[in-house]
C-alpha cells in the first residue's frame, strides 16, 4: 500500500487522508503490524515521535477521512482546531433496530469499562464529556442507517454511545452489534474546517467503501 493512494488533499502543511478499514494509526504497545504512520512515512510531521502528525484517530476497522499534520506548527494549530471543536467530522454509520427518535443528542460521560478495559462505558473510569449528534437518513427493516457528528471525539465515542442506548453499530462485536457485516459499519465521511494558516473553507468527503455499500444493500434486503 503507498502512502500516496491514501492522499485526499495535500499541500506543505497538512494532508487529509482516506484510511482504510483494518489499518492501525500509530504503533501500540501489542500490535506489531503495519500501522498508517508506516504507510505515510515522510508525509507526516510534528507533534510526538512515535506517532508524528497524527492529531485525532480514527478506530482500526472504521474507515474514512483523517486530517494529519506535516510539521509542529501545523500539528499544534490543528490539535488546537480539534480542541475547539472548529473541525466538523461527520460518520456514516448502521446502527442495530430503530431509533425512538430520528435526530437527536447522545450526551454522557465516557470512560474505561469497570469490567472490561478495553472498552468505554458511559461514567466508566476516568469519564469525560462527551456529545454525539445524530439524524436518522433511512429506516430498513432490522437497521437504522444514521448521519452521526462528533462534537467530543473520545476514543470509540460513536461506537459506545450508540451500544449505551440499545442500537450498537452493526458488526461491532466489542459493543454487542453482532458479526454482520465483518467489521464495524462506521465511516468517516466527511471533514469540514478553516484552512489553519490561511482561513480557506475547506470541505472533504468520502463515499462509502465497497464492503459497507454491500453490507447496506444487504441490511436493505433483510
Amino acid at each position: 500500500m503507498s502512502g500516496r493512494d491514501l492522499v485526499v488533499h495535500l499541500d506543505e502543511r497538512f494532508a487529509v487522508v482516506d484510511k482504510p478499514a483494518g489499518l492501525v494509526v500509530h504503533p501500540a504497545p501489542g500490535h506489531s503490524g503495519e500501522t498508517l504512520v508506516d504507510v505515510l512515512g515522510d508525509l507526516l510531521g510534528g507533534g510526538e515521535a512515535e506517532r508524528p502528525g497524527i492529531v485525532h484517530r480514527l478506530d482500526r476497522d472504521t474507515s474514512g477521512l483523517m486530517l494529519v499534520a506535516r510539521d509542529d506548527e501545523a500539528h499544534r494549530r490543528l490539535s488546537a482546531m480539534i480542541k475547539a471543536r472548529e473541525v466538523e467530522r461527520r460518520y456514516i454509520a448502521l446502527v442495530r433496530g430503530h431509533l425512538r427518535s430520528r435526530s437527536g443528542t447522545i450526551d454522557a460521560p465516557l470512560g474505561r469499562d469497570h469490567r472490561a478495559p478495553e472498552r468505554r462505558a458511559v461514567r466508566g473510569r476516568g469519564a469525560r464529556e462527551a456529545r454525539t449528534h445524530f439524524e436518522a437518513r433511512e429506516l430498513l427493516p432490522a437497521h437504522t442507517l444514521v448521519d452521526v457528528r462528533l462534537e467530543t471525539g473520545r476514543t470509540h465515542q460513536i461506537r459506545a454511545h450508540f451500544a449505551a442506548i440499545g442500537h450498537p453499530v452493526a458488526g461491532d462485536e466489542l459493543y454487542g452489534g453482532g458479526s454482520e457485516p465483518e467489521r464495524q459499519f462506521l465511516h468517516s465521511a466527511s471533514l469540514r474546517f478553516a484552512h489553519p494558516f490561511t482561513g480557506e473553507a475547506l470541505s472533504f468527503e468520502s463515499p462509502l467503501p465497497e464492503d459497507l455499500e454491500q453490507a447496506l444493500a444487504r441490511a436493505r434486503d433483510a
